[in-house]
C-alpha cells in the first residue's frame, strides 16, 4: 500500500502550529496613522471611521502617552488644516499643524518614530494634491512645494517624509533638497504603488481632502494595471526612495508580492481607510470576530512581503498582542 503523506502532523496540536508557523505580526512592524487638527480640547470621532479620531494637539498629547504604552513606536501624521489655499501653503509652513505636532511628539517621546506624510491634497482648496491650471494638474512645478514640505517637517523632527502625490520625479527633487537642506538622515518612504482606488472614501473625509473637481486618475495609477507597477517603483529606487509602499493593501496583495521580490528595499503597505470601515463596520454589527479578522489580514500582508504595515488598527493590535504574550 502506498504511504500516505501526513502535513497534517505538522497542525496536530497548538504548540506544534506554535513552533513551526511561517510569520507573525509584531508590534514594531505598525504604525499609526493619526489626524491632527487646530484647535484646542478637541476629539471628535470620524463618522465613516469609527474609533478613529480628528486630534487637537492637546488632546493628541494624551492620546500620544496612550499608544506609547502600548508599544506603538511609529506614527504617521495626516495634518487637517483650518486654512487652504490654491498653493497647499499650510503644507510646508513651519507653524503647521503636521509641523507642530512633530515638534511635540519628539519632545515627549525622540524615540518614537515620526512619519510626515508629504501631499498638497489636505492644504488646497481644490483638493488635488498638485497646482492647478484649469482643470490640469501641473507636475514639475508641485514638486517645488512638496520638497519643501518635506524639508520643514524634516527639521520639525519627521525620521521618514512620505510623499504621497503621485508627481513624476517627486522622490530626486526631494532627496535633492532635503540633502541641500542638511537632512541627509531622513529617509523618504515612496507611495510608490498608490492605486486610484475606491477604498479611499473614509480618509477624505477624515482628512477634508476631495478633489472640488474630476479625480486623481491622471496621477494615481489605474488599479487595472501590474506592469506600471514595476516602472513607478524602478524610478523611485533610482531616484533614492530607502522604503517602497504599496497602497491599498487587502485587494493588492499580488502588489505587495511582486513589489517585494523585485527590489531589495523594506517594503510597506497601507491598510487604508476603507478596508478599516469595512472591518470595524461588520465587527460592530456582529458578523465578524473583529480581532481574528484583522489578524489574519495583517498576517496576509506580512505573508506577502510587507516589512512594516501602516493601520488604524494599530493601537488594538499592540494590545491584542500584549493579551495574548
Amino acid at each position: 500500500m502506498e504511504m500516505i503523506r501526513r502535513p497534517r502532523r505538522l497542525r496536530a496540536t497548538k504548540a506544534i502550529r506554535d513552533l513551526v508557523h511561517e510569520n507573525d505580526v509584531r508590534v514594531s512592524d505598525l504604525i499609526y496613522p493619526v489626524f491632527v487638527v487646530e484647535g484646542e480640547n478637541i476629539k471628535e470621532e470620524i463618522p465613516s471611521m469609527p474609533g478613529i479620531y480628528h486630534y487637537s494637539l492637546d488632546t493628541f498629547k494624551v492620546h500620544l502617552d496612550e499608544v506609547y504604552g502600548l508599544g506603538v513606536r511609529s506614527i504617521i501624521f495626516f495634518g487637517v488644516p483650518d486654512h487652504k489655499d490654491e498653493v497647499g501653503s499650510g503644507a510646508y509652513a513651519m507653524d503647521g499643524i503636521v509641523q507642530r505636532a512633530l515638534r511635540l511628539t519628539k519632545a515627549a517621546y525622540p524615540e518614537m518614530i515620526c512619519i510626515a506624510d508629504i501631499c498638497l491634497c489636505e492644504y488646497t482648496s481644490h483638493g488635488h494634491c498638485g497646482l492647478i491650471s484649469g482643470d490640469k494638474i501641473l507636475n514639475d512645478p508641485t514638486l517645488e512645494l512638496l520638497s519643501r514640505a518635506a524639508v520643514s517637517c524634516a527639521k520639525s523632527g519627521a525620521d521618514i517624509v512620505a510623499p504621497s502625490d503621485m508627481m513624476d520625479g517627486r522622490i530626486g527633487h526631494m532627496r535633492h533638497a532635503l540633502d541641500t537642506a542638511g537632512c541627509e538622515d531622513t529617509l523618504i518612504m515612496a507611495y510608490s504603488i498608490k492605486y486610484a482606488s475606491a477604498y479611499y472614501g473614509p480618509f477624505r473625509e477624515a482628512a477634508d481632502s476631495a478633489p472640488a473637481f474630476g479625480d486623481r486618475r491622471s496621477y494615481q495609477m489605474d488599479w487595472r494595471n501590474k506592469n506600471e507597477a514595476l516602472i513607478e517603483a524602478g524610478l523611485d529606487v533610482e531616484e533614492g526612495a530607502d522604503i517602497l509602499m504599496v497602497k491599498p493593501a487587502l485587494a493588492y496583495l499580488d502588489m505587495v508580492k511582486l513589489i517585494s521580490d523585485e527590489f531589495p528595499l523594506p517594503l510597506c503597505t497601507y491598510s487604508v481607510s476603507g478596508e478599516y470601515s469595512m472591518m470595524k463596520a461588520a465587527a460592530l454589527n456582529g458578523w465578524i470576530n473583529e480581532k481574528a479578522v484583522v489578524m489574519e489580514s495583517m498576517t496576509a500582508m506580512k505573508r506577502a512581503g510587507a516589512n512594516m504595515i501602516i493601520t488604524y488598527y494599530a493601537p488594538d493590535i499592540a494590545r491584542w498582542l500584549r493579551e495574548d504574550a
